[in-house]
């Protein structure tokens, strides 16, 4: 008589083993008829699996986040039937719910082609519409692989061959079509629903390896319903005109080329933005008591088997092999992280528990192997700068700098524009330094500093550092995607495999407690997130050029030089527009720059030592004497901190 407790916290009995399509038909019609699935002792199973044993269910209805997934993992499995319907011969590989979507590959002599999607979409609308159930069987293994063999499914029979011994061979049909896979799945081909759309066709190795067969995969997006595809095909539709790449060669930012694969060749304007966030950056840090340190690019790999780092990235490593008078083949490594460089400056000389904590920060530039395939403009890179700091202190101080960090980093985050962040709390990997006992301290330890800082977090097991838990901070943009750029992240093994140490106020030798901590993440990923948020359109203080004084008149060009100087005078950065061209030619020309101010200046404008602020890319002007405009614009420009200092200064 299993008893079934549900999530208020009351249980039910029954009198054998039951069905979650049972329990949901005891509670109510209701219920009966919204459930997609369940989860049993927290595990997502089909309503139709047998329960025999006590258990805590939770039914998954549309409108949980976790129907999407099975949404999405349905509809990949309609995909198939519907493509082997229409296109007989191909054979079906893998396929799997992925973020925003779903996928499947397909083994066919002629790649699919978007002119192809909309026969399949219908064809999987009919599936839908005939709402076949998925029901689950089991076969011996030898049995499946005979069976996929048969129907010539080569690529399935070896999956099932590669499967371990002690591996459950289960199937799914769908009506006639039926295929394998683990589950779960949703009751039928019905709850999938019409909210899918497919989205582009590519090319993918069998199991991700080259040397394998060539495969043609569909991508699909699916929802709960049309609302949340269209605003899905909206923020689609959004990010092209936002993208980075774009907008970028638009501004002249920067550009990138084979040469130099995943590095970024900055220009002018690319820079000045670089740079006027790397200052803003340094003074946030200055303010905050961090010392800044610079360490060497190439490091012994020594160096990196005693951190660890060489056996966890050295696929990630770009290898230097050179010959000196010690040794006769030497292998250094371009640095892919700053942390162990960060715990050999601690170890210069002798350090007290005075000393702690100890911020230690670096705009570190770093090299990480990345395929080519990953690279995505300066978003996904090989050569990066981190904005990256360790803090070396007691655990007892672990909380107080938690506190201190997140306070520095939000503030920092709504000063680039973003209102809010949310946070995920990531514990230990199936591969990691440390015994448990250190994890369980460094979670714990964690863990304690985000309730003493009023840190909310979800769950994201499994992806903690090898090192340590982390937490991570995710941001929204202004188009609803969300970007992981700020860690913070707990280690206790670190300083003791590199032998950092510190004298305590006992006298004794203690091991600090390293914090890794980092706010961009890297400056070139973060410029493409900012470029993507603001469209280009960045707040003035962080605009590369801030004002550009034009002229309509050639009488006009030495005024219109003058204001050009005293605003730069001002601290602005100016450009100074003196064309032979129509003003209407000219405002189209730097809306399409993204400049945010025009400084227009005619006849008359000259003569009344005047200018027309003209804000981009609107219509709206203001005409202000040239001292005027200079000290609002300067004002305006002021970048936040400093502004805020300001009047701090001016209440005291």
């Amino acid at each position: 008589m299993p008893a079934i407790t549900l999530p208020d916290g009351s249980v039910r009995a029954f009198d054998g083993p039951v069905t979650g399509t049972t329990v949901a038909a005891a509670i109510g019609p209701g219920l009966a008829k919204a459930a997609l699935a369940m989860q049993v002792d927290g595990v997502t199973k089909d309503l139709a699996t047998p329960i025999e044993r006590d258990a805590s269910i939770r039914f998954i209805t549309r409108k949980d986040p976790e129907a999407l997934e099975l949404i999405r993992h349905d509809a990949a499995h309609v995909l198939a039937e519907a493509v082997q319907a229409l296109y007989p011969g191909t054979q079906v590989t893998i396929g799997p719910a992925i973020e925003n979507g779903f996928y499947y590959d397909f083994a066919r002599n002629e790649p699919f082609t978007p002119e192809d999607f909309a026969a399949i979409e219908a064809k999987m609308r009919e599936i839908v519409a005939r709402n076949s159930p998925f029901i689950r069987s089991v076969m011996p293994r030898e049995e499946a692989i005979a069976f996929f063999e048969a129907k010539g499914e080569k690529y399935k029979a070896q999956l099932i061959q590669d499967l371990p011994s002690t591996e459950e061979i289960s199937l799914y049909s769908q009506g006639e079509w039926i295929d394998l896979c683990r589950g779960p799945h949703m009751r039928g081909t019905g709850d999938v629903g019409t909210a899918f759309k497919l989205m582009k066709v590519a090319g993918a190795y069998w199991r991700g390896d080259h040397r394998n067969a060539m495969l043609s995969r569909i991508y699909g997006t699916a929802w709960r319903d049309q609302k949340e595809l269209d605003a899905y095909l909206h923020q689609l539709e959004e990010a092209e005109k936002r993208d980075h790449r774009k907008i970028g060669k638009e501004m002249n930012l920067f550009h990138l080329q084979e040469e130099a694969t995943g590095s970024v060749f900055w220009h002018p304007k690319g820079w000045k933005l670089y740079r006027v966030l790397e200052d803003y950056m340094r003074r946030r840090l200055d303010a905050t008591a961090y010392q800044e340190v610079r360490t060497p690019q190439l490091v012994d790999r020594r160096l990196w088997e005693a951190s660890g780092h060489w056996e966890k990235f050295r696929e990630h490593m770009f290898i230097a092999r050179v010959e000196d008078e010690d040794e006769k083949d030497r292998v250094l490594a371009l640095k892919p992280m700053n942390c162990p460089c960060h715990v050999q400056i601690f170890n210069q000389g002798l350090r007290s528990y005075r000393e702690l904590p100890l911020r230690m920060a670096e705009f570190g530039s770093c090299h990480r192997y990345e395929p080519s395939g990953a690279l995505h403009g300066i978003m996904r890179v090989r050569a990066f700068t981190q904005d990256d700091a360790h803090i070396f202190c007691t655990e007892a101080q672990i909380a107080d700098e938690t506190v201190r960090f997140v306070a520095l980093l939000s503030s920092i985050y709504r000063d680039l524009g973003f209102e809010s962040f949310r946070v995920k709390f990531s514990d230990r990997p199936a591969t990691r330094a440390g015994t448990d006992e250190v994890w369980d301290q460094a979670e714990g330890a964690l863990k304690e500093a985000c309730r003493i800082a009023g840190v909310e977090y979800t769950l994201n097991p499994g992806e903690g550092a090898f090192y340590g838990p982390k937490l991570e901070f995710v941001l929204r943009d202004a188009i609803g995607r969300d970007w992981q750029c700020g860690t913070l992240q707990v280690d206790f093994v670190l300083p003791e495999r590199l032998g950092a140490e510190y004298v305590a106020e006992d006298g004794a030798r203690k091991r600090p407690v390293m914090l890794h901590r980092a706010i961009l993440g890297s400056f070139e990923r973060f410029i493409g997130i900012l470029i993507e948020q603001h469209a280009g359109r960045f707040p003035l203080w962080l605009s590369p050029v801030q004002v550009v004084v034009t002229t309509i008149v050639s009488d006009a060009d030495d005024f219109a030089r003058e204001a050009a100087a005293a605003l730069a005078a001002a601290g602005l950065r100016v450009e100074l527009d003196l064309r032979n061209e129509k003003i209407n030619r000219k405002v189209v020309d730097h809306i399409e720059q993204r400049v945010p101010v025009l400084a227009v200046v005619g006849r008359r404008e000259a003569e009344e030592r005047s200018l027309v602020l003209r804000r981009l890319p609107g219509r709206e002007q203001v005409t202000l004497p040239l001292a005027e405009a200079v000290a609002q614009l300067a004002a305006e420009a002021t970048p936040p901190d400093l502004a805020a200092a300001s009047r701090k200064v001016a209440s005291a």
